[in-house]
């Protein structure tokens, strides 16, 4: 294992980490807080703990493997969400370090639960970098280092692709830097689209890049404790429009780039996930509509609430606790379904549930007709077994996951539906839950322990659990 290398991009990631506070503290000395001192001795920490690891590991090659890819991408994001909790407790803000931790890493994670019960009292300077943190999680710290740095090898494909959720990453172009700097200036681009339409709407400024971070990374962090209810139907539909917008594969945009809609346009997955979000619309619009004054306001409640929890963004304008069972239900189903592969969203991603739906056909088919020969086609090209097999043993290894989170959070109080829930929305990095973890609700409730499980759990959703099974595995750490 190139352990030189491993521990020099680990250093590159605190220093980055350590300029990206930069931008709370400016927040922070226009509004002329207190928690510019935490947000600074935070940066300092960053910087003492990253910089001796890039100046005194230089690798002596950039050769690395799968193994290495995993190892960085796990290490990065645990490091990033120790440091990124500090600004929260050095500033007493929030008093307890494993409630600052379980905050930063939905953070960073995109997934939008919160131990805040009054997220109003928190500084301006702190709510920006509690939903900078969705911005900078949303795309990958990695890509973003991945674009900037120099002499970058094209086996760095192997962060990108343990960084980037889906099941299969690719080049949008020959070299990995230049597929990392299309990624972030597409992703810049829509945040600083979004932002100005969110002004246009009457929100002031920081509130506008606070939502945009949030929407861009997918992840639902807000400044209000009814998230988005009481803002205009003009902002709620803008909201709207972008969590579904970030839902798709960037390759898909890469393509409309270059001129090739036609190819883009024929995208299963993405018909596949327009389809889920209009049927699950009209259903909920349909089940909940004698709860609204208007017609106008039903659809944009149901289609606001099934966009925020498809493409995991978590964003509310309801309590959707109090909807029917039906309406309840079909959220539920939309945590486990997520967004398109290559996008911001979570969960288990509309690619790889189609791929599992049709492997799963193909071999009642089977039973059916042994002697036949089929193929599971995506895409319009034919899927390889070692795909297949990748998808079906991630979905196992993803329920393994799922019901031992659940087991560990059956030692707290809670009821069943808000551990179930609990489990359900943060490892497949949602935000709300049901119950006690509703939409106007929060984890503050949970023990310390159960807090510390649900936040690996974030990580495991987040980085698709191979890499930190591989980074916790002794096995790993051998001269092998």
């Amino acid at each position: 294992m190139n352990r030189r290398f491993v521990f020099n991009i680990l250093g590159k990631i605190l220093v980055s980490e350590a300029v990206l506070l930069i931008l709370p503290i400016i927040v922070a000395l226009i509004y002329k807080e207190s928690t510019v001192f935490a947000l600074l001795i935070s940066a300092l920490i960053a910087l003492v703990l990253g910089l001796p690891l890039v100046l005194f590991s230089k690798p002596k090659n950039n050769l690395i493997f799968a193994r290495e890819g995993f190892l960085i991408v796990a290490l990065a994001w645990i490091a990033m969400s120790v440091i990124g909790a500090l600004p929260f407790y050095i500033s007493r803000e929030i008093p307890s370090y494993v409630d600052a931790f379980f905050e930063t890493v939905s953070g960073f994670t995109t997934t939008g639960s919160t131990i805040l019960t009054d997220v109003e009292a928190l500084s301006k300077s702190l709510l920006f970098w509690r939903s900078f943190t969705h911005w900078i999680g949303g795309m990958g710290v990695l890509v973003f280092v991945m674009a900037i740095m120099p002499n970058v090898s094209d086996r760095s494909i192997h962060i990108i692709r343990a960084e980037m959720p889906g099941p299969v990453i690719g080049k949008l172009v020959p070299k990995v830097k230049d597929t990392a700097k299309i990624l972030y200036l597409i992703y810049i681009v829509l945040t600083l689209v979004l932002a100005v339409l969110l002004m246009a709407g009457g929100m002031p400024v920081l509130d506008s890049f606070i939502h945009a971070f949030g929407t861009a990374g997918t992840g639902g962090f807000g400044i209000k404790a009814d998230s988005i209810a009481s803002y205009s139907p003009y902002i709620q539909w803008v909201i709207i429009i972008f969590m579904l917008l970030f839902g798709v594969n960037f390759n898909l945009y890469f393509l409309i780039l270059i001129g090739r809609f036609k190819s883009a346009l024929k995208s299963t997955e993405l018909w596949i996930y327009v389809s889920i979000v209009a049927i699950s619309t009209v259903i909920i619009c349909a089940n909940t509509f004698s709860l609204y004054n208007s017609f106008s306001e039903s659809i944009r409640t149901s289609l606001f609430q099934v966009s925020a929890i498809i493409t995991t963004t978590g964003f509310a304008t309801t309590d959707f606790n109090l909807w029917p069972e039906l309406s309840k239900g079909i959220l539920f189903v939309l945590m486990f379904i997520g967004g398109c592969a290559g996008s911001t969203a979570g969960g288990l991603k509309i690619s790889r549930v189609t791929m599992l739906f049709k492997t799963v056909r193909r071999e009642i088919k089977r039973l059916l007709h042994p002697r036949s020969v089929s193929s599971v086609n995506f895409e319009g090209k034919r899927v390889d077994e070692s795909t297949l097999s990748s998808a079906t043993t991630y979905f196992a290894t993803f329920m393994f996951c799922f019901f031992a989170v659940f087991i560990l959070l059956s030692f707290d109080k809670f009821d069943f539906v808000s551990n179930f829930t609990a489990t359900a929305t943060c490892l497949n990095n949602v935000g709300p839950g049901f119950n006690v973890v509703g939409p106007m609700g929060s984890f503050a409730g949970y023990s310390n322990f159960s807090k510390i499980v649900l936040s690996f759990a974030m990580l495991f959703g987040r980085l698709e659990i191979y890499p930190m099974i591989i980074a916790l595995s002794p096995a790993t750490w051998t001269k092998k």
